[in-house]
C-alpha cells in the first residue's frame, strides 16, 4: 500500500469514526443517547417525590438542587473531555481546595476579584499541564497520574493555607459573593455560568476542530496519530481544560459559602466522575455529550435530595449514586453489544 493510500485510509477511519460518535440531530436519535433516558429518570423522580413530599416542588428546594449540581455539573463538563479520550483525572476533588485556597489568599491579602479568578485559573491551568504532559508525553497511566497529583495537590493546600480557614475577601467580598451564592431572575449565578459553558461544549463537541480531534483520539489514538492529528498535544490539553473547569468550579463554590479550607473538595471526583459516565460519556472513549454532564450531575443531586426529603439516612446516598453508576456503565455495554 502506498502511502498516499495509506493516508486516505488513514483520513477514512477517522471521519467514520467521528461521525459514528458524534451527537446527531432527530428524534429518533435522541431517544438512542443515555443523557435522554438519564432525564427521563429525573423526571420519573420528580413525580415520585411531588408524592411523597410537599417540600420537593417549594421554590426554595429547587433553587437549592439547581445550584447545587451545578458545581459539579461544571466539573463534569471538564471530566467528559477527559475521558473521551479513555482518560481519567483523580485530581479535580483535590485540585478543588488548592485554587479556593489560592483565590482566598490572593483576595485576602488586599487584592481585587480579578487578581483572585486569574491565579485560580493559572494554578488550575498549572496542574493540568503537568497531569497532560506526563500523561501524553511519558506515557503514565492517567490513574496513576492523577492519583500521585491528587496527594501532592492535598499537600500544597495544606501548606499554603498553613492549614487555617480563610473566610475575609478582600474588598471585592460582595461581589465575590454575590457571584457564587445570588441569582438573576431568580436562577442561580452558578448554574447561568453552567449554561453558558454546556452551550460553549455542545458547540465545541458538534463544530469545533478541536472537539473532532478529542473525538477522533478516543475513538482511535493510533489511526488520529496517523491522519496527522497532534495527539500528544491534543491530551495535553483536555486535561487542562478539565483542571479549567475545576477551578472555576471552586471559585464559584468559595463565593457561594464564603470560606474556604484546604480539604474543599475532597472526593468530589467520584461525584464529577460518576456524573460524567452516568450522563453517557464512555470511559472507553470515543463517545460524549455535552448535555450530559449536568445531566448526571442533577441526577445525583436529585437522589442526594430526594433521600432526604424521604427520611432515608444519608449514609445510603453513595449506595444510590454507585448503583446508578454501575447500571449507566452496563447499559453502554449492552448498547455497545447490540450495535456490533
Amino acid at each position: 500500500m502506498t502511502d498516499q493510500t495509506h493516508d486516505q485510509a488513514s483520513h477514512a477511519e477517522i471521519d467514520e469514526s467521528i461521525t459514528s460518535r458524534q451527537e446527531v440531530s432527530g428524534f429518533a436519535a435522541i431517544l438512542r443517547t443515555q443523557p435522554f433516558w438519564v432525564f427521563m429518570a429525573i423526571l420519573t423522580l420528580g413525580v415520585v417525590m411531588s408524592f411523597v413530599s410537599d417540600v420537593f416542588f417549594t421554590e426554595r428546594n429547587m433553587f437549592n438542587i439547581t445550584r447545587n449540581f451545578a458545581f459539579f455539573g461544571i466539573m463534569a463538563l471538564g471530566m467528559s473531555a477527559v475521558i473521551c479520550t479513555a482518560g481519567i483525572d483523580l485530581s479535580v476533588g483535590s485540585l478543588v481546595g488548592l485554587t479556593g485556597i489560592v483565590t482566598g489568599l490572593i483576595m485576602q491579602a488586599g487584592y481585587g476579584i480579578e487578581l483572585g479568578f486569574i491565579g485560580c485559573m493559572l494554578t488550575a491551568a498549572a496542574v493540568g499541564l503537568v497531569n497532560g504532559i506526563l500523561i501524553a508525553y511519558l506515557k503514565m497511566p492517567p490513574f496513576v497520574v492523577t492519583l500521585g497529583m491528587m496527594s501532592i495537590v492535598v499537600s500544597l493546600a495544606r501548606v499554603v493555607s498553613d492549614n487555617k480557614m480563610i473566610y475575609d475577601f478582600g474588598p471585592d467580598m460582595d461581589l465575590f459573593e454575590w457571584i457564587g451564592g445570588e441569582s438573576v431572575m431568580g436562577v442561580p449565578n452558578v448554574v447561568w455560568i453552567m449554561i453558558v459553558l454546556t452551550a460553549v461544549f455542545w458547540w465545541v463537541w458538534r463544530y469545533s476542530t478541536w472537539g473532532r480531534w478529542v473525538i477522533a483520539i478516543g475513538g482511535n489514538a493510533q489511526a488520529a496519530k496517523l491522519s496527522g492529528i497532534p495527539v500528544e498535544r491534543m491530551i495535553v490539553s483536555v486535561y487542562v481544560v478539565c483542571s479549567l473547569c475545576a477551578g472555576l468550579a471552586a471559585f464559584l463554590f468559595v463565593g457561594y459559602t464564603g470560606s474556604v479550607t484546604n480539604g474543599m473538595g475532597f472526593t468530589w471526583e467520584l461525584t464529577v466522575i460518576a456524573a460524567t459516565v452516568i450522563g453517557g460519556a464512555n470511559l472507553m472513549g470515543g463517545i460524549v455529550f455535552a448535555l450530559g454532564a449536568p445531566i448526571g450531575a442533577a441526577l445525583i443531586e436529585l437522589i442526594r435530595n430526594s433521600l432526604l426529603l424521604a427520611g432515608i439516612p444519608a449514609m445510603w446516598q453513595q449506595f444510590f449514586v454507585g448503583l446508578f453508576l454501575i447500571i449507566a456503565v452496563l447499559l453502554e455495554q449492552i448498547r455497545n453489544r447490540g450495535g456490533k
